[in-house]
């Protein structure tokens, strides 16, 4: 497990090495990068927003299935991925995002816990213990202030995915509201605060995709309806 943790520090000193060799601040490195991942990640994030968008329209008739088989199980689980099939819409594609997440996070924090080990300049190893803003050292945990922020993005990240959520995953949802941005605090007590830095900037980021991205599935939503208010028109004129 360490030497893949290695690995992916490995990978994230090289970019991280040019970005500071031309932005000469730790900190703003740390929020270069964030930034570069995040739009690297923006057709995962759209393929997420797709298929929460189908799974919201197939509320009703996910509705009547779990009615309709309330007793029987595995009937309801069987057709419920039926359901799924025949219109395109994969249960795992939410995870994706986050799956590649992991692997950042760690390589980041091993790289800011053992700069000796991954930097490639000489002069970045002590960047790494460079102040920003508040925080003293990046490479040591920030008792409130980051932690606050990356709770409370977290929460605000997690009750715009809530309120798009569809009816059958309303409630994890609702309870990963509270939960999650409890946790990250924690976590970011006893992290590097460039972690948590790191987790903090890649939420409002996501914060400005999800934005982005509901207006125009809004837009979408719209132009669907003008269509079919067109069609009926059409059908009762004939």
């Amino acid at each position: 497990m360490g030497a893949i943790i290695g690995f992916f520090a490995k990978i994230i000193a090289y970019p991280m090495k040019y970005i500071y060799l031309f932005v000469n601040n730790y900190g703003v490195s740390i929020i270069i990068l964030t930034a570069l991942i995040r739009v690297l990640m923006i057709p995962l994030y759209a393929k997420q927003i797709k298929q929460s968008a189908k799974m919201a329209e197939l509320s009703e008739k996910q509705k009547e299935i779990q009615v309709r088989y309330a007793r029987d199980r595995q009937m309801m689980n069987e057709k419920m991925q039926e359901l799924y099939q025949e219109n395109g819409v994969s249960t795992t594609a939410g995870c994706l995002p986050l799956v590649i997440q992991m692997p950042i996070l760690f390589g980041l924090y091993e790289l800011l816990r053992n700069p000796l080990s991954y930097m490639l300049e000489s002069n970045m190893i002590a960047a790494v213990h460079e102040s920003f803003l508040w925080a003293a050292d990046l490479s040591q945990p920030d008792s409130w202030i980051l932690p606050i922020l990356a709770g409370l993005t977290t929460y605000l990240t997690t009750a715009l995915s809530t309120a798009s959520a569809d009816a059958t995953t309303q409630g994890t949802m609702n309870a990963m509201k509270y939960f999650m941005p409890l946790m990250i605090f924690l976590l970011a007590r006893s992290m590097p605060a460039g972690l948590s830095l790191y987790w903090t900037i890649g939420n409002l980021v996501m914060m400005v995709q999800n934005a982005f991205f509901n207006k125009k599935k809004k837009k979408e939503k719209e132009q669907r309806e003008v269509e079919k208010e067109v069609l009926k028109r059409q059908k009762a004129k004939e």
